[in-house]
C-alpha cells in the first residue's frame, strides 16, 4: 500500500523528516518496506533558474541561432547560444545552468555542459516547456512573468509537486489503516507517546446541501444481509473533464492513473478515507431506480475490462429495473460508468458484507482497490460522511448541483462492541506494569472509549471499524504496539522452569524418530492440510463422502482437508524431480481428516516416509549408485521400531490399493505401518515416471503401543561368547526358520543367537539339496564355557538336525 506523506500532512501537521516518520510507522505495526520520492516534474527543476535576457544578437556563423547574454542573478551575466525563434532581449526565461540534468519524455537524462556552438561559447540552455517537463510545446522558449527576479529557482515559480511515498506492508488484519486518514490516526496515537500532541484534521462536509430535488433515484435493497448499508445521491449538470493538477499529483504519487474529474474524486476519497465509492451515469439507469440484489446463476455481465462473465447466484449486484450495472463492491459494468458525455451521476457509497465480496472477487479472479477494502471490513459508520465529501469535491471540480436527498438504507445499525480488559492481564502479557494513565491515554488516542473503570480493569467500547480488536488480547496488543515494543525493558535475570513430562510425550517421540531419519539422509517436509477433492478418485478406499470440505475455499485445489499424506508427499516429489532432484528421501508428521458421518469427524496423526531414486549420490568411489527398493525402506522401518523398543512384529500382505505390492506390520491386532511400492496409476497423476516407495505409520497407534511397552533391563554378561559354525546339507525345501526353531528347542539356555551367513545351490551338490552355512553363538552368563560343554551342545544340535531334517554335515 502506497501512502503519500504530503497527503497525510493534510490530516496531521507533522514536520518530521520522512525517515523518522517511517520508523514510527514501523514501530506502530505499519511496516514501511520502502520510501520513494515522487516528482511531478522529473528532477524537480533542480538547477533551473529565472534568467533575464540582456542582449540578443544574430549568431555570426548560423542563421537560425542567436547569441544572448543572460543575467542569472549572481552579478555576472553569461553567454548562451539559443536556437528558439522567439528569444529576445528583455525577456524573463527559464535557464538550465551548467551541470543541470534535464530529462526527455522517456525519462532519459542529459547534463548541460559548458561548450561551443558554431564557435560561440554557451554557458547553459534557455528552455522550452517540453524540455522542462512542464508541457508538450516546443514552438519556442518559455516566456516568464516580467516581475520575476533573476536567479529565482524555477521550483518556486511553477506549481510542481515533490512528495515522499511510503510503501507499507499492510497486514490483512489492519483494515482500519487502509487509507491516509487511518495512517494519520495511527501516527497521532504514536506521536502522543513521544509527547507530541497534534490535532487530527478531518475534511469538513458542513457545506453540503441539496440544491433542488429534480433527479430522484429510488433505492431498493433486496438483500440486506449482503448490503447492510447503502447510500446514494444524484448530482446533475456536471462537466466531465481532466482533474486539476493537485488531484492528479495526489493520485500519481500513489501509483494511480488519473481518468477524469469524477472518477478521480471517487478514487481520491477511497484512498483518503478508506470508503470505496462508485459513480453511475444517471442517464443510463432505467426506471430511475437502483435495486441491490442477487441474480440467477449463469447470468451474463460484461465488466469494465470488456470481459463477459457468468454470475454466480451468490454474487451481489447493483441493478436498475432492466439490467445489472455493477458487481457490488468489486467491479463496475462497461455501460454504466462515467464518460466525457456524462452530465448527471448517481453516486454510491455502501457497506457490503466482507465475506460476500471476498467470495465474489475470488470467483471472478478480480482484485480491485474497492474489493481489497470491502473484504477486509471498512467503517460502516463513515458511509454517509464519505458520500458527502465526494459530492462536494465533484461539485467543486465538475460543477453541477445536488439534485436529491441522500438515500440511506441502514435498517440494522452495526453497533460498536464491548470488551473488558484487566490490568493484571495487561501486565502479564506485556511483561511490564504500565502506568494506568498511560493505558487510558493510548486507548483514547485510538478512539477506543472507556466505558467503565474499576480497580481490576476497564470496560471498553471498540469502534465498529476495528474488526481486528475483538478480544482482551487484541486490546492488549493495541496498547503494546502504541506504547512501543522497544520501550519494554528486559530484566537482566532470566527465569526458566523445567517441566516434568513423560518420555513418551508425542513431541519427544517425534524428536527421537526425526533425529534417526535425518541421520539416515531423510529431509522433513511440511505440506498443506488443504488439498483437492479429486485425489480421492485415485483410491477406492478413499471416499468422497468422507471429505471434510471448506465452506470458503481459497481455490478448488484447496477445497478439502486431506485424507492421506501420500498425495501431498507426491506433490513434493514431483516438484523436486521437475527441478532435476531425483534422489529423494522425505518424511512428514501430519494429520489426516475424515468425516465419517454428519456428526462424526475424526483426525488421525500419521508419519509418512517417501523414498525414490538412489540411496546415495554417484561418487568416484562408487560409480554405480544403488537404487532404493522395497528392502531398503523395510530396513529403515525396522530400525525405527528397534529404536522405539518394538520388536516381534507380525507381517502380512498390504491390503491398501495405493500400493502395487507391500507389507503391513502389526503388533498383535494393532496395525502400525503399511509400506510398499506406489502404483504407477497414482504416480502418473503426478507425472512421476520413477518408482516411489511409501510408508504410512499410524502414529497415534505407535505412541499407544510404545507407552504400554514395558522395558526390561538386565546386566551385560561378563563372560565371553563362543561361536561355532555348521555347513548343513539339507533339502531345498527346508527353510532357515525351521533350523532356527530346532536349534532353540535343543538348547534353550546357552544358545543366544542363530544366524545364516551363506547359501549355496548348484554344482557338486546332490539334486534337490542345498547348503546352509549357519553360525551358533553360545554364552554362559555366569562362567566361561569349557570345550566339553561346547562340544556337547554342538553334538546335540547336529543330532537334532540329522534326525528332524535329515541334514548332513559337509
Amino acid at each position: 500500500m502506497k501512502i503519500s506523506y504530503n497527503w497525510v500532512k493534510q490530516f496531521i501537521q507533522l514536520d518530521w523528516d520522512a525517515e523518522k516518520t517511517g520508523e514510527l510507522l514501523t514501530d506502530l505495526g505499519l511496516e514501511v518496506e520502502g520510501i520513494e520520492t515522487y516528482e511531478s516534474v522529473k528532477g524537480g527543476l533542480k538547477g533551473i533558474v529565472v534568467g533575464h535576457v540582456l542582449t540578443c544578437v544574430q549568431h555570426p556563423n548560423a542563421d537560425r541561432l542567436k547569441v544572448t547574454t543572460v543575467d542569472l542573478g549572481d552579478g555576472e551575466p553569461v553567454q548562451i547560444v539559443c536556437g528558439a525563434p522567439n528569444v529576445a532581449a528583455g525577456q524573463k526565461v527559464p535557464v538550465a545552468t551548467v551541470g543541470t540534468t534535464l530529462y526527455d519524455a522517456d525519462g532519459n537524462g542529459f547534463k548541460i555542459k559548458k561548450g561551443k556552438i558554431r564557435g560561440e561559447v554557451s554557458n547553459g540552455m534557455i528552455c522550452a516547456e517540453d524540455e522542462l517537463g512542464l508541457g508538450e510545446s516546443h514552438d519556442g522558449i518559455m516566456i516568464l512573468n516580467e516581475d520575476l527576479v533573476p536567479g529565482t529557482a524555477a521550483s518556486e515559480v511553477f506549481a510542481i509537486e515533490n512528495d515522499t511515498v511510503f510503501e507499507i506492508g499492510l497486514t490483512p488484519n489492519r483494515a482500519d489503516a487502509m487509507s491516509h486518514y487511518g495512517v494519520a490516526r495511527d501516527l497521532k496515537a504514536g506521536l502522543l507517546q513521544k509527547d507530541v500532541k497534534l490535532e487530527l484534521i478531518t475534511p469538513s462536509t458542513s457545506s453540503f446541501r441539496v440544491d433542488n430535488r429534480t433527479l430522484k433515484i429510488d433505492v431498493d435493497v433486496e438483500d440486506k444481509t449482503l448490503a447492510p448499508r447503502y447510500c446514494g445521491v444524484t448530482i446533475s449538470g456536471i462537466q466531465v473533464k481532466p482533474s486539476p493538477e493537485w488531484l492528479q499529483h495526489r493520485l500519481k504519487a500513489i501509483g494511480l492513473t488519473p481518468k477524469n474529474n469524477v472518477v478521480d474524486v471517487t478514487n481520491y476519497v477511497l484512498h483518503e478515507l478508506g470508503q470505496p465509492l462508485h459513480a453511475f451515469d444517471a442517464n443510463f439507469i432505467s426506471g430511475n431506480k437502483i435495486i441491490v440484489k442477487t441474480l440467477e446463476s449463469g447470468t451474463k455481465f460484461t465488466t469494465l475490462d470488456e470481459v463477459e462473465r457468468e454470475l454466480h447466484e451468490d454474487d451481489l449486484m447493483i441493478c436498475d429495473v432492466d439490467k445489472p450495472l455493477c458487481i457490488a463492491g468489486v467491479f463496475g459494468g462497461i455501460n454504466s460508468g462515467v464518460t466525457e458525455h456524462t452530465t448527471n451521476v448517481f453516486l454510491e457509497s455502501a457497506y457490503f458484507n466482507p465475506v460476500s465480496v471476498r467470495k465474489t472477487a475470488k470467483r471472478h479472479g478480480l482484485n480491485t482497490d474497492a474489493s481489497f477494502r470491502f473484504e477486509r471490513g471498512i467503517d460502516p459508520n463513515s458511509t454517509e460522511y464519505a458520500l458527502k465529501r465526494a459530492a462536494l469535491l465533484i461539485q467543486e471540480l465538475a460543477g453541477g448541483e445536488i439534485t436529491s436527498d441522500i438515500t440511506d438504507s441502514y435498517p440494522t445499525k452495526i453497533e460498536d462492541f464491548e470488551v473488558r480488559v484487566s490490568f493484571e492481564n495487561i501486565t502479564k502479557l506485556i511483561g511490564e506494569e504500565l502506568p494506568r494513565d498511560t493505558i487510558k491515554n493510548i486507548l483514547s488516542s485510538l478512539e477506543i472509549k472507556i466505558n467503565s473503570v474499576t480497580d481490576g480493569g476497564l470496560g471498553l467500547i471498540i469502534p465498529a471499524y476495528r474488526v481486528d480488536v475483538q478480544r482482551e488480547a487484541d486490546v492488549i496488543e493495541e496498547i503494546l504496539r502504541v506504547y512501543g515494543y522497544n520501550n519494554i525493558k528486559f530484566d537482566e535475570k532470566w527465569h526458566t522452569s523445567i517441566s516434568n513430562t513423560s518420555r513418551y510425550e508425542d513431541y519427544k517421540l517425534q524428536d527421537v524418530v526425526a533425529t534417526q531419519l535425518i541421520s539416515q539422509g531423510f529431509y522433513e517436509i511440511l505440506s498443506n492440510s488443504l488439498t483437492t477433492a479429486s485425489y480421492t478418485a485415485l483410491s477406492e478406499q478413499l471416499k468422497t463422502a468422507h471429505n471434510v470440505t471448506m465452506l470458503n475455499p481459497l481455490s478448488n485445489d484447496l477445497s478439502v482437508m486431506r485424507q492421506s499424506l501420500l498425495f501431498s508427499g507426491l506433490e513434493a516429489i514431483s516438484h523436486n524431480i521437475n527441478r532435476k532432484q531425483s534422489d529423494l528421501k522425505f518424511f512428514e508428521f501430519g494429520k489426516t481428516y475424515h468425516q465419517y458421518s454428519e456428526d462424526t469427524r475424526e483426525e488421525q496423526k500419521h508419519l509418512s516416509l517417501l523414498v525414490t531414486g538412489n540411496t546415495n549420490a554417484e561418487t568416484w568411489r562408487e560409480s554405480k549408485p544403488v537404487p532404493t527398493d522395497f528392502f531398503y525402506i523395510k530396513g529403515i522401518i525396522t530400525a525405527l521400531f528397534d529404536r522405539l523398543g518394538l520388536n516381534a512384529l507380525k507381517s502380512s500382505p498390504v491390503k491398501n490399493d495405493l500400493f502395487s505390492e507391500g507389507l503391513t506390520l502389526s503388533l498383535g491386532k494393532t496395525k502400525l505401518v503399511e509400506f510398499g511400492i506406489v502404483k504407477r496409476k497414482v504416480l502418473k497423476a503426478f507425472d512421476i515416471k520413477q518408482e516411489v516407495i511409501y510408508a504410512d505409520f499410524n502414529w497415534d497407534q505407535v505412541i499407544d503401543v510404545v507407552k504400554n511397552r514395558k522395558i526390561k533391563f538386565k546386566e551385560i554378561p561378563k563372560f565371553p561368547q563362543v561361536r561355532r559354525d555348521f555347513a548343513l546339507l539339507i533339502d531345498e525345501n527346508t527353510s532357515f526358520a525351521e533350523i532356527h526353531q530346532i536349534a532353540k528347542q535343543s538348547e534353550r539356555n546357552l544358545l543366544k543367537e542363530v544366524s545364516l551367513f551363506d547359501v549355496y545351490q548348484g554344482k557338486n551338490l546332490p539334486e534337490g539339496k542345498k547348503s546352509y552355512a549357519v553360525s551358533f553363538t553360545l554364552q554362559d552368563e555366569h562362567k566361561t564355557l569349557t570345550d566339553n560343554q561346547i562340544d556337547k551342545i554342538m553334538n546335540k544340535l547336529q543330532q537334532s538336525f540329522e534326525k528332524q531334517l535329515g541334514a548332513e554335515l559337509r
